[in-house]
């Protein structure tokens, strides 16, 4: 009985452990990404429209926070005009296929 109590919360425990991964396809979101590198792809770039700032770069970021964003922006909780009009047209898997490439293809800190 012991042995079995051991064994089982032993399993539990790894199967926590183990990284959740996005449910999106990284290979499917590069293809997808070509609205996205734009602005997200350009070390140091800023947009100036309707204010000035600095883009974020969403490499290495975690997919849950970019599939987050997404749907804030697709709902009205967040608001920017650009992203706005992009997220518009992107379905529930277009959103995990993004997610999980930026969340991929992190290539060291911006500059």
């Amino acid at each position: 009985m012991k042995i079995t109590t051991i064994t089982l919360c032993a399993a539990v425990l790894l199967t926590l452990a183990v990284p959740v991964q996005a449910a999106g396809d990284p290979k499917a979101g590069q293809l997808k990404n070509s609205m996205c590198a734009g602005c997200h792809g350009i070390a140091g770039w800023r947009t100036a429209y309707p204010d000035v700032y600095s883009v974020p770069r969403l490499g290495g970021q975690h997919a849950d926070y970019i599939v987050a964003a997404l749907k804030g922006y697709q709902s009205g909780e967040r608001s920017h005009p650009s992203m706005n009009a992009i997220v518009g047209s992107l379905s529930q898997q277009d959103i995990e296929d993004l997610a999980a490439y930026y969340e991929s293809s992190y290539s060291g800190p911006a500059n």
